[in-house]
């Protein structure tokens, strides 16, 4: 069997902030918890929250394995690969129910993106 990683990402509405001490910046994003299970050989399963100051019409999603302000319209419609949320070198695929999406990479790796909203 190949490692496999699976993910998930909480998506929320687009909301815009007046910068003050301990706020984001229009247009960014950070990661607020990261969780990682390792108990099950060759396959890790991370949660990561992330908080983003988005402008309007964006909504935080994934780019290039980080969190990104995306086109709301994307994550609407769950066509989650629009977003380029895999890595240079990987292949984006929807899931078949459109829960999420996978990342593969030519040697066969394969991590697994689920979003919660």
């Amino acid at each position: 069997t190949l490692p496999t990683t699976e993910e998930s990402l909480l998506c929320g509405p687009s909301i815009k902030y007046k910068m003050k001490e301990g706020q984001l910046a229009v247009g960014t994003c950070e990661i607020v918890m990261l969780n990682r299970d390792s108990s099950v050989p060759r396959r890790t399963i991370a949660r990561q929250t992330a908080r983003c100051a988005c402008r309007r019409g964006q909504i935080a999603g994934t780019t290039r394995a980080r969190p990104a302000c995306v086109d709301a319209r994307i994550v609407r419609s769950r066509q989650w690969c629009e977003m380029a949320p895999c890595m240079e070198g990987e292949v984006c695929s929807l899931l078949f129910n459109r829960s999420g999406w996978t990342c593969t990479r030519g040697s066969g790796r394969i991590k697994t993106v689920t979003v919660i909203y």
